[in-house]
């Protein structure tokens, strides 16, 4: 089973209109502006970056009325031309994300429109999408990553090390940036031996949303040292997030990328989601490796305050246990919805994700579209369980209509061969006998 993971950048790619009253601040004259905007903003790079001109088919698309509002036609005629703007009503059944769609045969940008307007929110959401159009259009696409590790304590600590290397090498001008990303690399090694079947999927979620960060960041900012500025800080944002499973891939391949900027490598010859870019960032930068990195990364680690980091770590896992003791009893010992996925597509925000050890994970908010129909969790939480495959919502406040179901916090529409049986007082979503 393949999962498809579509997040969006976190509180730079901050997601969610809440109110209707807020709906209309993308008018036309403004929406003109904005892709004006974006067109320049390709335009001053024309193609330098990625060999092409990443200006293209994109709409801004309203979260809560799921109006759309698009800078070029499709080709079957679905939008509607009006003051020099295209508009149209996303589809219901499909998840709203920061990525790449097929609408109405033409390959188009998706960016939501963040809760409140701002000029860099919605230009770093409009670059990303348009980097993601880009990616589909050489067949470089989001293929499903499992990098459930990263959530383990000892995958964190390996990767937070990397990323105090990865800070040191980035921040420094003179040579020692060479020593800092050889203690990268041996960092990101020692983790790749610990958890070997994770890494193709750990390479392809850097690759797909890592250069998206990297490319938006590139695109947006206007010096050097302002990209610097806007990359360390998203870095401290992801730092603390409790899980790092769903969020991890869109920092870590822009701090790599970076670095490969700084030698003007050729991102053109990227041309797949396996290239590893700790391993081009080694090859640039002539770095050595150990044949066993874990052989010396132990005590390379107190170089990074090792210890700091554990004591974060000890935190991070009181405050699992607590929550733990606050909410598994909702998902385990009360009247539960259970769904089980079968081909699902995840749209959340990481910040959104909070570990509960072998219970799973829990996703207070969350988009879900699957086989079944879509789930859409707005508040309460959504358990996903440790393997991935299966969901328990509340039934506080449950009720069924036609081809709609919701309770305390969420919603959803299910397709009409499937239906939902109450067994004792819980729920179970199952497929209609043919």
């Amino acid at each position: 089973m393949k999962y498809s993971w579509i997040v969006l950048v976190a509180l730079i790619l901050v997601s969610g209109c809440k109110t209707e009253d807020k709906d209309n601040y993308l008018i036309s004259e403004k929406a003109l502006s904005y892709f004006e905007k974006i067109r320049e903003s390709c335009k001053s790079d024309d193609g330098r970056l990625w060999g092409t001109n990443l200006y293209g088919p994109m709409m801004f698309i309203d979260r809560t009325t799921r109006k759309m509002v698009a800078n070029y036609p499709d080709r079957d005629g679905l939008l509607r031309e009006k003051d020099g703007i295209y508009t149209g009503l996303y589809p219901r059944d499909q998840l709203i994300s920061n990525t790449a769609v097929r609408y109405g045969s033409t390959l188009f940008g998706i960016a939501p429109l963040p809760n409140e307007e701002d000029e860099f929110r919605i230009m770093t959401r409009a670059l990303h999408c348009l980097f993601h159009r880009y990616q589909d259009s050489i067949g470089f696409t989001s293929s499903g990553y499992n990098t459930a590790n990263l959530d383990e304590k000892n995958a964190r600590l390996w990767l937070k090390l990397e990323w105090k290397a990865l800070r040191k090498a980035i921040e420094t001008e003179d040579d020692g940036h060479c020593f800092a990303i050889r203690d990268a690399l041996i960092f990101r090694g020692a983790n790749h031996e610990l958890y070997p079947t994770f890494v193709r999927d750990q390479i392809r979620f850097e690759n797909y949303e890592g250069l998206a960060t990297f490319t938006h960041l590139v695109l947006v900012t206007s010096s050097q040292e302002e990209f610097r500025e806007k990359l360390l800080d998203l870095l401290d944002r992801f730092y603390f997030f409790p899980s790092y499973s769903r969020s991890y891939g869109l920092i870590h391949g822009a701090l790599y990328a970076s670095l490969l900027y700084r030698q003007g490598f050729d991102f053109s010859t990227i041309r797949s989601e396996d290239t590893d870019l700790g391993e081009q960032v080694r090859q640039l930068y002539d770095i050595r490796l150990p044949s066993v990195c874990r052989d010396i990364a132990g005590s390379l680690a107190f170089n990074y305050d090792l210890e700091e980091i554990k004591a974060e770590e000890i935190e991070r896992e009181k405050d699992i246990n607590q929550r733990i003791d606050r909410v598994v009893s909702t998902f385990t010992e009360k009247p539960v919805v259970y769904m089980e996925q079968i081909s699902p597509y995840f749209d959340f925000e990481p910040e959104d994700i909070r570990p509960l050890a072998s219970y799973g994970t829990l996703y207070e908010k969350i988009r879900i579209s699957d086989n079944w129909g879509k789930l859409t969790v707005d508040k309460g939480g959504c358990l996903v369980s440790a393997n991935l495959k299966y969901l328990r919502l509340t039934a506080r406040g449950f009720e069924e209509g036609r081809n709609r179901i919701e309770g305390d916090g969420w919603h959803m529409i299910i397709n009409n061969d499937w239906e939902i049986l109450q067994v004792g007082d819980n729920y179970f979503l199952s497929k209609l006998s043919p």
